[in-house]
């Protein structure tokens, strides 16, 4: 889910619980709190507390909390503040931009679900961490460290997936990081999607999923062509994600505000754009919607 911010750019805790709330009325089976799409690499270790407390006696699915970044000590003290305040769970993302060799991928992973008793789910995103977590390594990860329980798959091929899901041990999970390719991962062993268009998009994205595991995949295949604007709209080189995100949230009426810099505010053209998206999947939307939290 996406963090609010308030008109001046503080966290907006109580649009966070209306906003965790509404997601999981909406389709989502569970909610990741600070992660990349939430903007954890700006807020502050106090803020990350609060939002994840907060979320977590709001809601009764399961929270995930977004604890990695690319320095394993911050990385490990965020993951044991998460579980000291009662989320379920920790997504830990492949160390950007330092483009750690594979044994250092895994000794970082390694070190972190030492550190708490919590499951941890490894974000493996190539195209924004810089390297990607390499097949043995995250095979070697799942067969040794009992509480690495699976992966955001952002990786981008469907063929990779097929095989770490072959050579995997039973338990790990693969889940789909890339909404345009959660109905082709489904078809490859994925468990459902970690996702950004389930911010507007939760009970179609859970009608792909429910559709495909009922064995109906012409159904799958048709609530996913409803979704293929929604792939389009929610990242791009102008708008990378969550500028998209946000901008429907607010055109629906929900606590969002703006991006912190480095992304920063939208311009208005992109609520123009993400109006007709939601228009286009029958949403009823706000006209006027502006910076801040819900129009009331």
């Amino acid at each position: 889910m996406v963090t609010p911010f308030d008109e001046g750019g503080g966290l907006d805790v109580d649009g966070a619980v209306t906003l965790a709330r509404w997601l999981s009325d909406h389709g989502s089976d569970g909610l990741v709190v600070a992660g990349t799409t939430g903007e954890g690499p700006v807020l502050s270790h106090a803020e990350l507390g609060e939002l994840w407390r907060a979320v977590s006696e709001a809601v009764t699915v399961p929270v995930i909390a977004g604890t990695g970044s690319n320095d394993t000590r911050h990385t490990i003290e965020c993951t044991k503040l998460a579980e000291a305040v009662g989320v379920d769970g920790a997504l830990v993302v492949t160390p950007y931009y330092s483009r750690p060799s594979q044994a250092g991928l895994s000794a970082h992973f390694r070190a972190v679900a030492a550190a708490t008793a919590l499951p941890v789910l490894l974000y493996d995103v190539p195209v924004r961490a810089g390297r990607k977590i390499a097949h043995d390594t995250m095979v070697q990860l799942a067969r040794d460290v009992p509480n690495i329980v699976g992966v955001k798959d952002a990786a981008g091929s469907v063929q990779g997936a097929a095989r770490l899901v072959a050579e995997a041990p039973e338990g790990f999970e693969l889940y789909s990081g890339d909404d345009a390719l959660t109905l082709p991962l489904l078809s490859v062993g994925a468990v459902g999607a970690v996702s950004v268009a389930t911010n507007w998009a939760g009970e179609e994205t859970a009608d792909i999923i429910a559709a495909w595991f009922k064995g109906d995949a012409d159904g799958a295949r048709v609530a996913n062509a409803r979704l293929l604007e929604s792939y389009d709209f929610e990242s791009s080189e102008a708008f990378p994600n969550p500028l998209p995100a946000k901008a429907a949230c607010r055109v629906l009426g929900l606590p969002a505000g703006q991006c912190r810099l480095p992304l920063g505010a939208a311009p208005p053209e992109l609520e123009e754009r993400a109006r007709t998206v939601l228009e286009n999947l029958g949403r009823d939307v706000h006209v006027g919607a502006g910076a801040g939290g819900p129009l009331a």
